[in-house]
This record gives C-alpha cells, sequence and structure tokens, in this order.
C-alpha cells in the first residue's frame, strides 16, 4: 500500500489461500481469512496488524474492548495483545458463567478483567469504556472499538485486496462477507479503490438494520479517507447490503442455517459458525450459486470456529 499509510506489526499468516470450492454442483472462490492464526484465528487479526502498531507507537500498555460474549474480536484481541506484551480489558454482552465455551473459554485462560454488561447496557458500551478509562491508576489506555472498525483497523482489509490483486482471475466480479461492526467491509471498498481493482463488495447483514449498517460503513470508510488524506472518491454504490439473514438475532441461527452449514462442511471439509460466515454463506448461496456453474463473487470466510462450541447441541440435533 502507500507509503504514506502508517505500518503494520507482522501478526497474521498471510497471505492467506484463495481456493476453488464446489458446493451443490457450483463452483466458486473462497478466500480462506480463517487460516490467519489458531488463537488469533479469523479477519480480527488483519485489523489487529495495524490497530496493535497503532497502540504502541502511543506508548498504551492497556487495551480496552468490546464484544459479545462469543466475540471473535475480543478473542483474538487478547491473544495479539498478549503476544505483544499488553493486557486487555474486555466490555462484552453476556454473563459470567462458571463453565465458559467456545471464545469466552478461551479469554478466561488468560484472565483478563472481563466487565459484563447486559444487552441494554451494551449500548452505551463506549460511554462505559470512556468513563472507565478516567479510573486507571498509571495505565495509559488505547481503546479498541468494537470489531476492531477504526481508521488503522479497516487498513488490514485494504492490505488484503493487494493479496487478491496478485491472483485474481479476470472473470471475478465481487467478494461477499459477513457484516456486523462493517469494518471487513469498509476496508474491502477502500482497497478496490486504492488498487484500482473493479471489485463489488457484498456486506450480509448479520448483527442490525440495514441503514445502521450502512451508515457504519460509509462513516469508517469517510473517517479514513480524511484520517490519511487517501485521494480516493466511495459512494454506496460502491457496495451493497444483503439484509434478511439475521431475523433471528445476532445470538441466534435458526435449524434451517444449521442445516446448510453441515452439508456445507460434510461436503467441503470447512465449518463454518453460527453468528457470521454460517450466516453470510447462507445468502451467498441464495443470492449467487447456481448448479453446473461458476459464481464470479468470492465468498470471504472471515473464520468464528469458536463460536461453533457455544451451538453444539444445536449443530449435533439439527
Amino acid at each position: 500500500m502507500s507509503s504514506s499509510l502508517p505500518q503494520r506489526i507482522h501478526l497474521a499468516n498471510l497471505p492467506t489461500p484463495l481456493q476453488q470450492i464446489t458446493f451443490r454442483n457450483s463452483k466458486f472462490l473462497i478466500k480462506r481469512d480463517d487460516l490467519t492464526g489458531v488463537e488469533t484465528t479469523g479477519n480480527k487479526i488483519r485489523k489487529l496488524e495495524y490497530i496493535l502498531a497503532d497502540a504502541l507507537r502511543k506508548k498504551a500498555n492497556l487495551l480496552y474492548t468490546c464484544g459479545g460474549d462469543q466475540s471473535n474480536h475480543a478473542r483474538a484481541t487478547l491473544y495479539a495483545g498478549r503476544s505483544v506484551g499488553l493486557d486487555t480489558k474486555l466490555f462484552l454482552w453476556g454473563e459470567d458463567i462458571s463453565l465458559p465455551e467456545g471464545n469466552l473459554f478461551l479469554d478466561k485462560i488468560l484472565k483478563p478483567k472481563i466487565v459484563y454488561l447486559t444487552e441494554a447496557e451494551y449500548h452505551n458500551v463506549h460511554e462505559i469504556m470512556n468513563e472507565s478509562e478516567t479510573k486507571e491508576k498509571n495505565k495509559k489506555v488505547y481503546l479498541v472499538p468494537e470489531g476492531g472498525s477504526s481508521p488503522h483497523g479497516i487498513l488490514g482489509y485494504a492490505n488484503c485486496v493487494s493479496e487478491l490483486y496478485q491472483d485474481l482471475p479476470k472473470r471475478v466480479k465481487g467478494i461477499l462477507t459477513a457484516a456486523g461492526s462493517g469494518g471487513t467491509t469498509a476496508g474491502l471498498v477502500i482497497g478496490s479503490k486504492l488498487f484500482g481493482i473493479p471489485l463489488k463488495v457484498f456486506a450480509v447483514n448479520v448483527l442490525t438494520s440495514k441503514s445502521l449498517i450502512e451508515n457504519r460503513v460509509m462513516s469508517v470508510i469517510e473517517k479514513t479517507i480524511a484520517k490519511f488524506n487517501l485521494d480516493i472518491s466511495v459512494s454506496h454504490k460502491d457496495f451493497e447490503v444483503i439484509d434478511g439473514y439475521s431475523k433471528e438475532g445476532y445470538k441466534n441461527i435458526t435449524d434451517k442455517k444449521v442445516k446448510v452449514i453441515k452439508e456445507f462442511a460434510q461436503s467441503t471439509g470447512i465449518l463454518l459458525d453460527p453468528a457470521y460466515t454460517g450466516k453470510a454463506f447462507c445468502a451467498f448461496n441464495d443470492y449467487f450459486l447456481s448448479p453446473k456453474k461458476t459464481a464470479d463473487i468470492i465468498f470471504l470466510h472471515t473464520g468464528g470456529l469458536f463460536g461453533v462450541f457455544s451451538k453444539r447441541e444445536q449443530y449435533l440435533r439439527v
């Protein structure tokens, strides 16, 4: 990327593979960002390479971040932070339980400070984090927003587009990703502009309203362009939000979607999670896959494997 952009620290296993997959007699390409690491697996570590570099430049010694109790981002931030000598305080939507599973289990192994919030409290999580910061003694806090969706963080997915550029078939017209905080979508859009690749980004809404996701994506794009003085122009036409795939809520998933996830795993050996990639793939399958055809849209597998364990009974029952 441009030399005017900030440097990153190298934490992820990159580049990740771009593989051709066949499902229900349809062929398509999948970008395997589930293979970025082990404890830090998934898309968040790309963002954290830039975020933690900025935190270290600013001589922070404590990270604050937030998410659900099965947050992939919280787990990745905690482990990546420890790898560079930074502690993390987590603000999680959920409850403390004696036998945690999935991401929360992995969080607790590192014994971070965790503040548990109700759903209502979580709506004000950034105000709660700001208030908590004022009470820290002898600590320089670096606030990492939900999903790592900051101007520094989304550069990780601008960088991902540069990887795709190396071996992108001419037939490819776009890429599809799950969208929660909107940072991955924003980074892909910025990357396509920076590298001059006409790659339309499709974002499957898995968390909130369509209009809120659109606004989140545009907001962080505009902040990034302004912060780094990027000579690019972006509009809503550069990405499309696909809605209707999380009516059951962020922390739940329908049996119908689990059936598709299990069929996909049995066919390809790739397991998708219930909160993000599973819902995104159901949209991808509905919109872009047709039997005996090769799709011109890439599916971005953003990880989330540990979230499967919190839904193990449903995955086995369906």
